[in-house]
């Protein structure tokens, strides 16, 4: 037997037990058949699968996660190729880890390895009931790491709050089709959950002050724009007043220099003759 055809088997096998007479996942789900089929053939032909994701426990998925996951996400590439991230969800999926070691992979392993975190919520999501899985993945809606996912079109950069709040509000992650939830209102209705409390405060105080902040904010703005408004308008006037009178005194001074130079050079010319005639006078009558 060829190993393709062992990882065939062993995931017949895998169909077979826990399709007709395995465990259900806690949520009441088959874990055989979470994923769809498509998905679950190009997981079992991907090369990952058959080198890395064969005959591991518990243990030997955090080793695989360090090693070889550095991003997020379903299917990527023009081929749809399956992630390593999605090839140890479907491990996971055949192992069903207990909720201790899901623990492990979110407070100790997740504190150091991202991924592991981003894991382990994942699974959280696929098997367990809706009450579990708010309580488990809200309190990691603090977490603000960098993450990067891989799909079709790309590579792009994402936080880990962000990823954990897709898995509670879209219906599909990861090229994996999400059971759909009840929503935390008819929870609370019921009483199975209490409110939720966010580390922010009340939605409803905080949007109170942003309004107050908001109208502050527009007070000042109109105040500063009356302000400089009036600034403008006499730095205009006194702008518009001043070249005029320039204008005006040169103007002046030039209108009347020629005259006044005229008339002062015709009176010196209508006066020299007199006196001279005057000062001959008295010089003659001087010596006498």
């Amino acid at each position: 037997m060829s190993k393709s055809e062992f990882h065939r088997a062993d995931e017949r096998r895998f169909l077979d037990e826990r399709g007709s007479s395995g465990p259900l996942a806690p949520n009441g789900l088959n874990p055989a058949t979470i994923m769809e089929k498509a998905v679950r053939e190009r997981i079992i032909d991907s090369y990952f699968y058959k080198e890395q994701c064969f005959g591991v426990n518990e243990a030997d998925i955090v080793d695989r996660v360090v090693e070889h996951v550095d991003f997020i996400g379903g299917v990527y590439g023009t081929v749809q190729k399956p992630s390593p991230f999605l090839c140890l969800a479907f491990k996971l999926l055949q192992l069903a880890p207990s909720d201790d070691i899901l623990n492990e992979y979110l407070q100790f392993g997740g504190e150091k390895f991202k991924y592991l975190r981003a894991l382990a919520l994942f699974y959280i999501r696929l098997t367990r009931k809706d009450q579990d899985v708010y309580k488990t993945l809200e309190p990691f809606l603090e977490d603000r790491r960098k993450l990067r996912r891989k799909g079709r079109n790309g590579t792009s950069l994402t936080y880990m709050d962000v990823f954990v709040d897709d898995l509670l509000t879209k219906d599909r992650v990861c090229a994996t089709s999400l059971w759909k939830m009840r929503k935390r209102d008819i929870l609370e209705d019921l009483d199975i959950l209490e409110p939720r409390v966010s580390p922010l405060g009340n939605i409803e105080d905080l949007l109170e002050e942003e309004d107050e902040a908001m109208r502050k904010a527009e007070e000042e703005q109109n105040s500063n724009g009356s302000e400089s408004e009036g600034e403008v308008r006499s730095r205009t006037r006194s702008r518009s007043r001043t070249p005029r009178s320039r204008s005006r005194s040169t103007s002046y001074s030039r209108s009347r220099s020629p005259v006044t130079r005229r008339r002062s050079r015709t009176r010196s010319r209508s006066r020299t003759p007199e006196d001279r005639n005057g000062r001959e006078r008295m010089d003659i009558d001087g010596p006498e």
